[in-house]
């Protein structure tokens, strides 16, 4: 798609909603040069000029329009920040959800699984609760529901929306023009190519790098500053903690509905905001380029790669337990011998497509999956919220993230 770089102009179905038939009959853009106002006069003793009020003249309002630019979409102006945030992919969910604005979140993809997942980490965040259950789920989602919702913004990918078998190009472009604009990036979570229906140039961003346009577009400037500098805390402090090259772990990323059935494994050090929470830590790719992340494997493959940590995602989720997936890597006898199987350190993750939040939490335990003897020993632990951290073992101050999402920084 090749996206216009101008704002967008001209008068959508939301215009006509906002302000009725004036704006047809064109007292929504008339000038003012008529009409009631003000004219100056000066005092003859003072010299001093005031204003008399006439009947000729109205005060033109302040323009308070911005726009912010990034890829796919291009340049987007809003006329003031969006209220009601549809979001496809739980990253801008998470995105809106740091910035204090969750509750104005009408659909994420998976409501219920997403959910629990975040519920996970904000138990640990006081006085910081999400509820995002009972929303529409947005992995399918069709344009007469974009409709129906009518949101001020779509924080959603719209060269991945158009992959969808229900989608074409027209459709992408009738919803920028008649419901709201599009403003996402999610083929960035591993620099995924667009298909051949997008044909503009496609730029990629680090996860942080689109929670600052997000924010822009939210006017949440101060709690994205506030939330960077914990991040920047985090970072200098694994770097000035890491240990040599040759101390760090080999490792895998895995995910399985049914782990003697069918297992997918993911690479560590590809780039994309997936594995965000995890480069920074410097790991060994335990398959060493043998597969393309995400490739279906089993348990003869996983002992050739044979990593030192295995991760398992969404082992935070509440009906995930960690105990009867490490049970049965030990009862299987190829899987027994895998050394992270046999050592113990099989441990769970969250959730890939992470939000700001989720991706601090996530940068803390994977530091303690990876060196225990840093940065202090990963709780073992049957699924469940994230476990208290003993205070002297925080990478981040709870409390400060949390005062920050609820803007009382």
């Amino acid at each position: 798609m090749e996206r216009d770089e101008t704002p967008r102009k001209g008068l959508t179905r939301r215009d006509y909603v906002k302000y009725g038939g004036a704006a047809v009959g064109g007292g929504l853009f008339a000038g003012c040069t008529g009409g009631n106002g003000s004219e100056p006069t000066t005092d003859a003793e003072t010299g001093s000029t005031t204003e008399t009020a006439t009947e000729t003249e109205t005060e033109t309002p302040e323009d308070s329009s911005y726009s912010v630019t990034m890829s796919p979409v291009g340049t987007v102006e809003f006329d003031e920040p969006p209220q009601s945030i549809f979001t496809r992919l739980t990253h801008h969910a998470g995105m809106a959800f740091a910035l204090g604005r969750g509750d104005d979140v009408n659909a994420v993809n998976g409501p219920e699984y997403y959910d629990t997942t975040w519920k996970q980490f904000t138990a640990r965040l006081p006085g910081v609760e999400v509820d995002w259950a009972d929303l529409y789920p947005s992995w399918e989602t069709s344009k007469e529901k974009l409709y129906e919702l009518d949101s001020d913004v779509h924080l959603a990918d719209p060269a991945w929306v158009v992959q969808l078998e229900q989608w074409d190009m027209d459709d992408i472009e009738e919803v920028d023009d008649n419901i709201s604009p599009w403003f996402g990036n999610s083929l960035s979570g591993r620099h995924a190519s667009p298909t051949d229906e997008w044909t503009g140039d496609y730029e990629y961003y680090t996860l942080w790098e689109q929670f600052e346009k997000v924010a822009q577009v939210l006017n949440e400037e101060e709690r994205y500053e506030a939330l960077t500098a914990v991040r920047n805390d985090v970072l200098a402090t694994i770097e000035e903690r890491l240990p040599p090259e040759d101390e760090r772990p080999s490792v895998v990323l895995l995910t399985a509905a049914d782990i003697e059935k069918q297992i997918w494994a993911y690479t560590v050090g590809n780039p994309g905001f997936m594995s965000s929470h995890i480069r920074p830590l410097e790991p060994h790719d335990a398959f060493e380029g043998s597969i393309e992340s995400g490739s279906n494997v089993d348990f003869e493959a996983l002992l050739e790669a044979d990593p030192d940590v295995i991760l398992f995602l969404s082992g935070m989720q509440p009906n995930v337990s960690m105990n009867d997936l490490r049970a049965t890597l030990e009862d299987d006898p190829v899987a027994a011998e895998i050394s992270a199987v046999q050592n113990g350190r099989v441990y769970p993750q969250g959730a890939r497509y992470q939000g700001p939040i989720l991706n601090l939490f996530q940068l803390e335990m994977s530091a303690k999956q990876f060196h225990p003897e840093e940065f202090g020993a990963w709780p073992t632990s049957d699924g469940g919220p994230y476990p208290e951290i003993p205070e002297e073992e925080q990478l981040f101050d709870r409390q400060h993230v949390a005062d920050i999402i609820n803007g009382e920084f």
